[in-house]
């Protein structure tokens, strides 16, 4: 199967200010793209890229005094195949994870396990440890929180989109993650592509999706609690220990978004002559 992917987004920058861009396909599906993946800058910009600890391609760059448009528009192959559940998966021990897996344990900017950690034992501590329980946190997840643009915010914790009970789809992620580390699941966020492939289509505009992956028998498994179902055609750009790490961009200045628009569609074969 082929995917058309891309975005297109307008900044208003008052001055120059240092940008931090991670909207890049992640490098271990690179080889899946049709053509060298590319972001266009308008006016041109000059910028660099490099890989950064969670293995995230990155863009570097000086924001130009007046507007700013970046766009990009690739084809990349996919299986086509929907997602599988990991039924049976185990959990293991803290003392048997390996190093790494360890930081995904831990809080972090967005994900305040030491406000969760009594709640998600007194929840799911009876439940079996691997798959069920994380099958259980994600039906919570997903009954508990409504989904709604109107009250999406940058700054809301976990805690807090538990209490609300409302939030988008990094809230859902966020709420799941902190509730797998506090019962010693590792768990990291992933924001990327998702569109509406083998499901009914979302009459709202397109937008990047944020989702989590857990980390049982030894790999990673994606969870998402939004949809919690599987879906089919998923594109990663990054992953990290929440939204802090994988943000689509990070401005140290002023830079005002004035437009946005994301594309994830499946590309029709040619008709046969």
């Amino acid at each position: 199967m082929l995917i058309q992917a891309g975005f297109e987004m307008t900044f208003e920058c008052p001055g120059p200010a240092p940008m931090l861009l991670q909207v890049h396909v992640r490098p271990e599906r690179e080889p899946d793209l049709e053509a060298p993946e590319r972001i266009e800058f308008a006016p041109f910009t000059s910028h660099n890229t490099y890989i950064d600890g969670f293995g995230n391609r990155c863009t570097r760059l000086l924001t130009p005094v007046g507007l700013l448009r970046l766009s990009n528009l690739f084809r990349i192959r996919d299986s086509g195949i929907q997602e599988t559940l990991p039924w049976g998966a185990r959990q293991a021990p803290v003392n048997e994870l390996p190093d790494g897996m360890l930081v995904y344990l831990l809080g972090s900017r967005y994900c305040d396990t030491d406000r969760l950690a009594t709640l998600a034992w007194s929840l799911f501590g009876n439940i079996e440890p691997g798959w069920p329980r994380v099958q259980a946190v994600l039906d919570y997840v997903h009954d508990r929180i409504l989904f709604d643009y109107q009250y999406a915010r940058a700054d809301r914790m976990a805690s807090e989109c538990h209490q609300e009970k409302i939030g988008v789809c990094r809230d859902f992620a966020h709420l799941l993650i902190t509730l797998c580390r506090c019962l010693n699941i590792p768990a990291r966020y992933c924001t990327g592509y998702l569109g509406d492939i083998g499901v009914p289509a979302d009459p709202a505009p397109m937008d990047f999706s944020a989702w989590a992956e857990v980390f049982l028998d030894g790999t990673w498994h994606t969870v998402d609690a939004r949809h919690n179902m599987p879906r089919i055609g998923r594109i990663c750009m990054a992953r990290g220990r929440d939204a802090t790490d994988a943000a689509i961009s990070t401005v140290f200045g002023i830079a005002r978004l004035l437009t946005f628009r994301v594309v994830t569609e499946k590309v029709s074969p040619p008709e046969s002559a």
